[in-house]
């Protein structure tokens, strides 16, 4: 099944000192319990190349629930509702369900859905001024995590962009559109029944 990767950071941003862009993430991640956004996707190889687009759109609730739409290129559904991640592959009529957990923690969907502890899973520091945007740097402490660093652009206090650097070289590269804080959002955004006839395959023994 293609995984396309779990990403996502809503955050808030402060350009003057380092200190003050840290508080002003943990204030917004504090503040925001709920968000929305349409968002486009490139993969970028080691050496810059565009390998893969892809656009949907995107919606979370903390802590844990979350749900990402790829409408293009092909049809992928991403939802954790607290406690599991399905992923639903229209083109492959496959869903894979898997433990949400600690897992969460250390993923860049932690910036985005995941508890406030977000010191106990990252480092942060800010990265300076690129392309017109304010970055923020989040390198994971764990030592296993599948991605090297997130890093989040922002444009008037605003989420703009997103870099994720897996282990393998990738770069992948969000930009968001139309984000909104604090919606209101309906439970069932959260819930995922698999449809009739597709293969299901879990994680859970």
């Amino acid at each position: 099944m293609r995984t396309p990767l779990l990403l996502a950071a809503l955050l808030a941003f402060s350009s003057a000192a380092m200190a003050d862009s840290i508080d002003a993430l943990k204030a917004f991640v504090a503040d925001t319990k709920t968000a929305r956004a349409s968002f486009t996707q490139a993969v970028l190889d080691k050496s810059g190349k565009v390998r893969q687009q892809s656009s949907g759109t995107m919606a979370f609730a903390r802590p844990g629930k979350f749900r990402w739409v790829y409408q293009k290129p092909f049809e992928q559904v991403i939802v954790g509702d607290g406690s599991k991640i399905w992923l639903y592959d229209a083109d492959l009529q496959q869903v894979t369900i898997k433990q949400l957990g600690q897992a969460l923690g250390s993923s860049p969907a932690a910036l985005l859905a995941g508890s406030k502890d977000i010191d106990k899973f990252y480092t942060l520091k800010d990265a300076g001024s690129r392309d017109g945007l304010e970055w923020l740097e989040a390198t994971p402490k764990d030592k296993e995590s599948t991605f090297t660093g997130v890093r989040m652009g922002f444009a008037q206090n605003t989420l703009a962009a997103m870099e994720i650097k897996d282990n393998f070289g990738q770069t992948t590269v969000l930009k968001f559109a139309g984000l909104e804080r604090n919606p209101s959002l309906p439970a069932s955004e959260f819930r995922f029944t698999p449809p009739k006839g597709v293969d299901v395959i879990s994680d859970q023994k």
